[in-house]
């Protein structure tokens, strides 16, 4: 981990509430799942963000506006500079995803499973996505995914575009080698009764994070092996190892 300051060269809307920002400078390679953590004047804590795609000096990131600080960020110029903490976190596991691995997203927790689409794409792998959103104007990347030659299903809950429903009900009827998901806590407990036990899992945890790199232990979940801190441990972690807190 290392502070960069690095420069905004893009950031616009994308989608309802949802804006992509793409970070230019001297840049460390973020693995897929792996974070960034940002600071932005005014506010005491950063704020954590899944990388969606790294190149050699810059970084995309697609964040939606849901509070005080994603809302100051939202309003942020071209040519603006940004202490940005990178990398953190524990990205997800390639070697061991088969020959047909199913990729999972739900709305925010979308972005940084591009990244890993196009590392599986670079193994030749037979990928399908599915992408899980309330509503059409909420939809985005579609097309993005597509390009890396995944098949892409879009899902609206209210049938807006694409499939009608849940994207845990297409994925417990997709075959797949393995999967790997991001997307509300729900959704990932869902798809782990849902997906066939024997098949090896991926889940990337969204969590309010404190310091993002471990030493606040605020970030805690239960696993097979004690708690481990999201930020440090995670956010990627096997599905066997997850302990889901009872309702």
């Amino acid at each position: 981990m290392r502070e960069a300051i690095l420069t905004i060269r893009e950031n616009k809307r994308i989608a309802r509430g949802t804006f992509r920002m793409i970070l230019e400078g001297s840049c460390d390679k973020v693995l897929p799942g792996q974070f960034v953590n940002i600071r932005i004047e005014g506010f005491f804590l950063r704020r954590p963000i899944s990388v969606c795609d790294c190149g050699e000096n810059t970084i995309t990131l697609i964040y939606k506006r849901a509070g005080r600080g994603t809302e100051e960020m939202s309003r942020m110029k071209e040519g603006g500079r940004l202490s940005v903490l990178m990398p953190l976190g524990n990205g997800f596991d390639t070697e061991k995803s088969g020959p047909a691995p199913l990729i999972i997203g739900g709305g925010a927790g979308i972005p940084p499973l591009y990244g890993l689409c196009k590392a599986l794409a670079g193994e030749k792998k037979n990928i399908s996505v599915l992408l899980g959103f309330n509503k059409a104007d909420e939809v985005f990347y579609e097309e993005e995914f597509k390009e890396l030659g995944a098949s892409v299903t879009v899902v609206t809950f209210d049938g807006s575009l694409g499939e009608r429903g849940l994207v845990t009900e297409l994925a417990s009827r997709t075959d797949c080698s393995s999967f790997y998901a991001c997307g509300p806590r729900g959704m990932l407990r869902a798809l782990d009764s849902v997906m066939e036990k024997d098949i090896r899992g991926y889940m990337s945890l969204e969590e309010r994070m404190g310091c993002g790199f471990g030493a606040c232990m605020g970030c805690t979940c239960r696993t097979t092996e004690g708690p481990k801190r999201i930020c440090r441990e995670g956010p990627v972690f096997e599905r066997s190892e997850i302990i889901w807190e009872q309702r």
